[in-house]
């Protein structure tokens, strides 16, 4: 079998996705799977055992580009692929394989996708988590009725992305940076927007707790994040800013990718680098804001879910409403540093923590 995946264009649903590829492969261990995606995927995929090869999509997110598509489809031909599987939404999404003349061309009912898609799933609310979105593509449309199909997202295929040692040492020298105080990740960016971003003093507050226990901090993140990782260093003491290590910015993901998996617990929002560091072993605290758990949780198998329990929470909104962040500002430093203490009592116990909205 030769399957063709028409792949995501987050940092996190691309992770999430694996579980998919790992999925066919247990079906098909002999299968080829190849992933059409953004150029900036390409790091995540490669550190995937189960993809063959990640295909550069030519055209920018969003852009339609009906001729574009139709010369990509065709450029397809010729690898035969035997099936397609497309986890975007869009009607264009679906439009590559049908001009790629690929006889089964399996997604979720979406965008006017009648006829360009030939295995048509009717109804993905049925499973409450996005990746059991993913990897029920994998199975007959008339056994996957819903979650419970299943059997829960414990008995699902994890992400996990390989970390390569050699390159991880390469950046550490790159970076001068040394394992000679146990490492902390934090993770304060978020592309969705500000309503899950934690505040950069809450941040700030843990990292230096865990600077005090001597722990030592690296600030992971996108150039747009290096204002905000700055901003959390400085709201260190001036005596412990030594531990702290701003990488936002100036890594590769491949460079983030390997020295996440350096890091023995990452605190992050919930963000496309959450799930990196949930697929390269790390304990992970998460902390939600306007989104929930109960969607998109890390996959990892030490896992502290942190979030308050205000009315208004979850929204899913990008910024707050109601403009007082409540769900974000009353979440407290104690608590997320409560739940890395937790991880290490109980390593393998994962936790959903949360703080009432008066905390």
């Amino acid at each position: 079998m030769k399957f063709l995946i028409i792949g995501p264009s987050w940092v996190g649903d691309m992770v999430m996705s694996q579980s998919l590829y790992t999925t066919l492969k247990q079906q098909h261990p002999n299968a080829t799977i190849d992933v059409l995606a953004p150029a900036w995927c390409k790091p995540i995929l490669e550190r995937m055992p189960e993809v063959n090869r990640a295909i550069e999509m030519p055209l920018g997110h969003g852009d339609f580009n009906f001729l574009g598509r139709r010369e990509l489809g065709r450029s397809l031909r010729s690898e035969h692929y035997d099936h397609a599987y497309v986890l975007p939404n869009s009607a264009k999404s679906a439009l590559i394989p049908w001009f790629a003349n690929i006889a089964t061309r399996t997604g979720w009912k979406g965008e006017m996708r009648y006829g360009l898609l030939n295995d048509l799933r009717p109804n993905k609310k049925a499973f409450q988590y996005m990746v059991e979105r993913y990897v029920a593509l994998a199975y007959p449309k008339n056994k996957m009725t819903g979650s419970s199909a299943l059997g829960g997202l414990a008995n699902l295929p994890r992400p996990m992305l390989r970390v390569d040692s050699d390159l991880q040492q390469a950046a550490m020298s790159k970076f001068s940076l040394t394992s000679n105080r146990p490492i902390v990740g934090l993770c304060p960016g978020a592309e969705f927007g500000p309503a899950k971003k934690w505040p950069e003093r809450h941040y700030a507050a843990v990292a230096e707790a865990l600077c005090q226990q001597g722990h030592q901090i690296w600030l992971f993140g996108s150039a747009k994040d290096l204002d905000s990782c700055n901003n959390i260093k400085k709201l260190v003491s001036d005596d412990l800013q030594t531990q702290v290590h701003v990488l936002a910015g100036q890594t590769s993901l491949v460079e983030a990718i390997d020295l996440l998996g350096a890091c023995h617990t990452v605190v992050s929002n919930d963000s496309g680098l959450m799930h990196v560091a949930a697929a390269v072993g790390c304990r992970v605290v998460a902390i939600y804001g306007s989104t929930s758990p109960k969607y998109t949780p890390p996959l990892a198998e030490n896992v502290a879910m942190v979030h308050t329990d205000i009315e208004c929470r979850p929204c899913f909104k990008r910024e707050c409403p109601l403009t007082h962040l409540d769900c974000l500002n009353k979440l407290m430093p104690q608590q997320v540093l409560d739940a890395i203490k937790g991880l290490a009592v109980s390593p393998t116990t994962n936790a959903d923590t949360s703080a009432s909205g008066e905390s």
